[in-house]
């Protein structure tokens, strides 16, 4: 776990369903976990921390991943998308949130749904900004672009132009660093790594 800006941790661990390493974030003025797997200091990490994460943030319900295993070993809940709902059904109680809610102090939601329904963005403002992805762009060999065309479902040209739609409204508001699920961190850039991935994508 590194601290990648001041007041957010990350780090990557293996998931097994999809054999990759993939990220996950703390943000730590706000609180919140998002999309957590266990780091490789397991629980201490949080347990032993001067201020203990408050909550659990999913970015989307296909990222449930170890977060019901950490909300019961500190006691906090879980937030998702609303429209999660369909996907989770009973199997995970959380509170549901919506486009442009504020899941925790200076954290808002932002939804892209155009992969799936319950696919969102998390912008944090601090150190300049923070913008924190699902699913919509994944790093690829030639950097960060939007998944390939077999991950697009029945009709990859309307997907592509809901994930640009939905990458636009990003870039309304400054940000200057980017972290993707599915990527590694772009640290004072990552507003020009987003534009270029639209670019390709």
């Amino acid at each position: 776990m590194q601290e990648i800006v001041p007041g957010v941790r990350h780090w990557t661990a293996h998931r097994d369903t999809i054999g990759q390493e993939v990220g996950s974030a703390w943000i730590v003025p706000a609180g919140v976990l998002v999309d957590p797997l266990l780091p490789e200091e397991g629980l201490d990490a949080f347990r032993d921390a001067d201020e203990p994460p408050r909550a659990i943030v999913l970015t989307t319900g296909l990222h449930r991943r170890d977060a019901p295993r950490i909300a019961d070993a500190l006691g906090i809940g879980i937030l998702a998308p609303v429209e999660a709902r369909e996907r989770i059904g009973r199997e995970l109680e959380f509170t549901p949130y919506g486009d442009g809610d504020e899941v925790a102090p200076g954290v808002r939601a932002v939804r892209i749904g155009a992969l799936c329904p319950d696919e969102y963005a998390l912008r944090a403002d601090l150190a300049g900004g923070t913008v924190l992805l699902a699913d919509a762009l994944i790093e690829q060999e030639q950097g960060l672009d939007v998944p390939p065309e077999g991950l697009l479902g029945d009709d990859p040209d309307e997907v592509r132009r809901g994930l640009r739609a939905g990458l636009a409204r990003l870039l309304e508001a400054p940000f200057r660093h980017l972290l993707p699920s599915h990527g590694t961190p772009v640290v004072d850039r990552g507003a020009d790594a987003l534009r270029e991935a639209m670019a390709r994508g």
